[in-house]
């Protein structure tokens, strides 16, 4: 077996992504219009999205996971090959959201039969992304702070979380991540399907 091209996965991924998108609106019986109704996300830049002509940023995943009722990792596990027992480190998918500085690791991936998944988070300082509202109402978030700091806003409210702080809670409104540097914020998040 030769090495990968981590370039060409990450567009592999993409392309499977765009596809998965189409097909999600489609199974709906949605036309562009419908599904820029429901996300707010102009109907050009879902075609181009689902054309793979552009990349999603997270709050754009976040908007079309909300109109499908998906976690973003369930999303993203639909376009990979069913996920083994074992994820070993160099089988985990590694996406990536240059515009907000939001590195996102699938360390568990979503699996038929389990409830949970658990992902690693990276923020460069200053990086600051906002979902509008949960994919899943009620999905119950854990988020473990390994380095830097993290303000996370729920329900209006902000927690300044550092090394080693534990956040919990169940989601039902928007949450804001901000990464207030001056070191990138890497975290652990654990999603519990209600």
């Amino acid at each position: 077996m030769g090495d990968t091209d981590p370039a060409q996965d990450t567009h592999d991924m993409e392309n499977r992504l765009a596809r998965r998108l189409a097909e999600l609106r489609a199974e709906h019986n949605w036309s562009l219009d419908d599904l820029a109704r429901r996300t707010g996300i102009s109907r050009s830049t879902l075609s181009r999205l689902e054309r793979a002509e552009i990349s999603p940023t997270a709050a754009l995943l976040g908007k079309l996971c909300t109109a499908y009722q998906r976690t973003m990792s369930r999303l993203l596990a639909e376009v990979e090959t069913e996920p083994p027992h074992l994820v070993r480190a160099d089988q985990q998918t590694i996406w990536q959201d240059k515009e907000t500085g939001f590195t996102r690791r699938s360390v568990s991936p979503p699996h038929p039969g389990l409830r949970a998944e658990l992902v690693e988070g990276t923020l460069r300082p200053g990086a600051d992304i906002t979902y509008d509202s949960p994919s899943v109402p009620g999905l119950e978030q854990h988020i473990w702070v390994l380095t830097g700091a993290l303000d996370v806003t729920v329900d209006h409210t902000t927690h300044q979380i550092h090394a080693g702080d534990c956040l919990r809670f169940r989601l039902w409104g928007q949450t804001r991540f901000h990464c207030p540097g001056p070191d990138p914020a890497r975290y652990a998040l654990a999603l519990v399907l209600p």
